[in-house]
């Protein structure tokens, strides 16, 4: 053995945060810490105690369950110990518990129960059983689901502190049941099982604007059976929900809902007790219920609290509570006053006018409402969610000290970091982190405060990248991208706009989904594969994906060509008018057919991968063939596309359609020319603004990307920083620079698609990207800005840790990296070798000159280079506004360039002594 390699972690399967497994051959993962440099590993030795098994190779991730397949009810102590290709051996691991956290089929008998004579739908009710213990238990599993949500209790103790679970699942064909050891909470004799219910997902009513009908039921239900092992070894179910239960609907829960909000008495406590309801109380369609299947994702918890941060006084009189972050959750109070008290909170992202800003909710009344027992209360709502930053607390006064706002969102392990110099590109980041936070909860929602918070397939699709690395979020997707599956089997391959299926009939086409939302059933799993190294995803589906493009050829036709279809384009471009977010400058049919070619190319790839070579070789040369025809149809051979629109060129480039390098150097220019017409802002939708950024820096561009970044004129990344946001917003102008809100009636806060340019800080600002699956080898390419003085990414990879930060030093760039154990990293760094291993290493090299192009007068660079360059840029604008604010204010809104001249008549008639002091300013900045 050696000091200085040992296991750090050992995991089983796609969780971290439970013993409990969702299979019964789990894959194990393992993480070698060394300070050995250059550490790979020849072998693993695995025990479950029982078997011991040697795995040859290096494979140390999501490694095949070697064992005896767990069966229900079993657990097993797992270590492993490896053997390096130097011959020195770790020590064994910790040791893991792995549990089985299934049922056997046909073991499952709980039936639905609820409340029997509801007094209005969505009623929320406490259920309850008793059950014998006649010996001594040696464990007990508690096996529950919900259609709906719900709290249970053994004896009166909570179960877990697991919030809104079990979830939203496509109800009609999947429910998720969780596993929960109760051992502890049994006594030998008499025992009780109940459950607090709500309707939440399960009885919400969906729509835009106005609401239809309840989709899924009317009612809630639980389901629940316990499995009892005795000292003697007799296994037993008991306490199964079906005849036998009671139910009571006057409990301190009133009322509740995703959209309503929460109403509680504390006053109350369940005593009108009768017979419960035994089935689904479902909507036509829906009286059919799954046999749940063991949860794969974290669930939801309460992550962190945060403390009111300012109280503000309003116009009106109030006291608005400002916790200085939007976030979702909800507020937790401690109070004290008369029985019967009414305490309301109202919530809000933003303020307008001093007041909480509530139009932007439409439906949502998003409202607590408490009253209040009497005694020392503590008020939390528990089966509903807001999105807030601002709360106003009417009918009682309470201290504020008094008051905390409380994190939900599903349970997932952080990963990944980044950091740099200018601190609005780090707040931009943590927005992006923070709108991740609120909208992974139980599924991937557009955002989560107003009458939607629903699992958009588009927002996921270009936010995977970026949800990957900053979350271990394989085992979430993976789940979710089982819903989508089967709602998409419903619809002969068509994918719904939303997962689950709560707009049916919304958005298709001629049986296909608008592009870019419909491909989530490729990119999503493609993702997953090459982040995670999750095969497994991509087997299980790739049915899925082979569907949803066979759908679109029999809508598209044998051109190779997706056109003539209802799409969303290029989704909210800034361009469109607001009540038309679909309209982009970018030309629908060149979004629907460049996403039919990748998507194409998707499940070819996936199909060699797994096998499948038939399908490769079939899905491959329709890849072509519509690559062929997207050229053919949309670019010109002087490189022009036919939609002279930034996504146009983005997804020309990015997705690879063209391949020809004049060509691309051709799009690249005309590209980048376009965004320098544009006044650096942006000029993209949901398509095209992931993109953009990388099609700039992959064409030669870096610095024109980088002005794109650093605008703060809206519309730009930055624009909503400077407006004080603490989320991404779903639209670039959400709050107007007056400080009103768009009067646009899709006006969110809180929306992550327009944040997944963070990935390209991740992987190219600071230069950290896999390079093979599972960053079973990565890629060190830091690209640093001008205007940046550094930068760094971190991420916890399946290997370990991996970083890469870069710092001016003088004249000199200072990167150094850390390549976890078991891996290698091919490097793009001057000076530096192609390959580096395991280790910690560190380069140094010379920036070259700012170039000298031909001058313009008064200037010693052509005021595209000064544009193009941040320091100058600021150098540029910080003399001029010293000594005429007013003209530095007319070249900072007016900097258009067409044709490579500027237009710019502020700057081009500027006193010669002043572009002298510019031109030096410039020159000293560039230097």
């Amino acid at each position: 053995m050696t000091d200085a390699a040992r296991i750090a972690t050992l995991k089983a399967e796609l969780r971290d945060d439970t013993t409990f497994v969702a299979t019964p051959t789990p894959r194990l993962s393992w993480i070698v810490t060394t300070t050995d440099t250059g550490w790979l590993q020849s072998s693993a030795e695995l025990t479950d105690g029982a078997q011991t098994v040697v795995v040859d190779g290096a494979d140390s991730a999501l490694v095949a369950w070697p064992f005896e397949p767990l069966t229900p009810g079993d657990s097993r102590e797992v270590r492993v110990r490896v053997t390096a290709s130097s011959g020195a051996q770790t020590d064994w691991s910790s040791p893991l518990t792995v549990s089985a956290g299934f049922l056997a089929d046909g073991e499952w008998i709980a039936q639905p129960v609820g409340l029997a004579d509801a007094e209005r739908e969505a009623q929320p009710a406490e259920v309850r059983t008793e059950f014998t213990l006649d010996r001594p238990v040696e464990r007990a599993l508690l096996f529950w689901s919900a259609l709906g949500v719900a709290e249970p209790a053994v004896n009166g103790a909570p179960v877990s502190d697991d919030v809104l679970a079990p979830g939203w699942t496509a109800y009609r064909d999947r429910l998720v049941h969780e596993t929960v050891d109760v051992t502890a909470l049994l006594r030998q004799g008499r025992n009780d099982l109940s459950a607090t219910i709500a309707g939440a997902w399960y009885t919400e009513k969906y729509g835009f604007f106005t609401f239809t009908d309840r989709l899924y039921g009317t009612q809630p239900s639980f389901l629940a059976q316990l499995r009892v092992t005795y000292a003697d070894g007799v296994v037993e179910t008991l306490a199964a929900t079906g005849a036998g239960w009671e139910a009571a609907g006057d409990g301190p829960v009133v009322d509740s809902g995703i959209y309503p909000g929460e109403h509680q008495d504390l006053r109350r406590a369940a005593t009108a007790w009768t017979a419960a309801r035994v089935g689904a109380a479902a909507m036509p369609g829906f009286e059919h219920v799954p046999v749940p299947e063991a949860r794969i994702a974290p669930p939801v918890r309460r992550i962190q609290t945060l403390p009111v941060a300012e109280v503000i006084a309003t116009p009106s009189g109030g006291r608005i509570l400002d916790f200085g972050q939007n976030l979702v959750g909800r507020l937790r109070i401690r109070a004290t006053a008369s029985a019967g008290t009414r305490l309301v909170v109202r919530h809000a992202e933003v303020l307008e006018d001093g007041e909480l800003a509530l139009r932007p909710l439409r439906n949502a009344a998003a409202t607590a409402t408490f009253d209040l027992s009497g005694d020392d209360d503590v008020l939390e709502s528990r089966f509903s969610f807001y999105g807030f930053r601002y709360a106003e607390i009417t009918g009682l006064d309470v201290s504020p000290a008094d008051v905390e706002a409380v994190v939900l969102h599903t349970d997932m392990t952080r990963t990944g970091w980044f950091e740099a110099s200018d601190p609005l590109v780090n707040r931009l980041h943590e927005n992006v982190v923070w709108g991740m936070r609120g909208n992974f909860l139980s599924i991937p929602t557009d955002c989560p405060q107003r009458d939607e918070r629903l699992g958009w397939t588009g927002d996921i699709q270009v936010f995977t990248p970026t949800a990957s690395f900053l979350y271990d979020c394989d085992g979430f997707l993976t789940s979710w991208l089982r819903d989508l599956a089967f709602e998409q089997g419903r619809n002969d391959g068509a994918v719904p706009l939303v997962v689950p299926a709560a707009l049916p009939g919304f958005g298709a086409s001629g049986g296909a989904t608008p592009a870019a939302w419909g491909d989530a059933a490729t990119v999503v799993p493609t993702v997953l594969f090459e982040r995670f190294g999750d095969r497994a995803v991509l087997a299980a589906q790739y049915p899925s994906m082979r569907d949803w493009v066979d759908a679109v050829l029999r809508d598209a036709g044998d051109s190779g060509l997706w056109a003539g279809r209802m799409q969303l384009g290029d989704w909210l471009d800034p361009a469109a008018p607001p009540d038309q977010p679909g309209k982009a400058k970018v030309d629908s049919d060149i979004v629907a057919s460049a996403y039919l070619a990748r998507s194409l190319r998707q499940v070819a790839d996936a199909a060699r991968l797994l096998g499948n070579e038939t399908d490769a070789a079939t899905y491959a040369a329709l890849a072509e063939r519509s690559r062929a025809a997207f050229i053919a149809e949309y670019v010109t051979p002087a490189g022009r596309m036919m939609s002279d629109a930034v996504t146009a060129y983005a997804l020309a480039l990015e997705f690879e359609l063209v391949t020809d390098a004049a060509q691309r150097a051709a799009l690249g220019d005309r590209l980048a020319a376009l965004v320098r017409e544009g006044g650096y802002r942006i000029a993209t939708g949901f398509v095209g603004t992931p993109l953009v950024a990388d099609a700039l820096t992959d064409t030669g561009h870096l610095a024109t990307a980088e002005r794109l970044l650093l605008q703060t004129e809206c519309p730009s990344w930055l624009y909503p920083v400077t407006q004080g946001a603490t989320t991404v917003w779903e639209r670039w102008d959400s709050l107007l620079p007056d400080g009103s809100v768009n009067p646009g009636e899709m006006t969110s806060f809180n929306h992550y698609a327009l944040g997944a340019v963070a990935d390209w800080l991740h992987r190219t600002v600071a230069g950290l990207a896999p390079a093979a699956p599972g960053y079973r080898r990565l890629r060190i390419a830091p690209r640093p800005l001008t205007a940046l003085d550094h930068a760094s990414a971190r991420h916890e990879t399946p290997y370990g840790t991996a970083s890469v930060s870069w710092v001016r030093d003088g004249d000199d760039v200072v990167v150094t990296a850390v390549v976890p154990a078991n891996t290698t990293a091919e490097v793009s760094v001057p000076g530096a070798p192609e390959e580096v291993r395991s280790g910690t290493h560190e380069w140094r090299y010379r920036e070259p000159p700012a170039s000298a192009l031909p001058a313009l007068p008064g200037l010693h660079a052509s005021l595209a280079d000064v544009i193009d360059d941040p320091r100058a840029y600021r150098a540029l604008l910080g003399t001029l506004a010293e000594i005429d604010p007013d003209r530095a204010e007319a070249v900072r809104s007016g900097t258009v360039w067409g044709a490579g001249r500027p237009l710019s008549t502020a700057l081009m008639f500027t006193p010669p002594d002043v572009l002298a002091r510019v031109d030096d300013a410039v020159r000293a900045a560039t230097a």
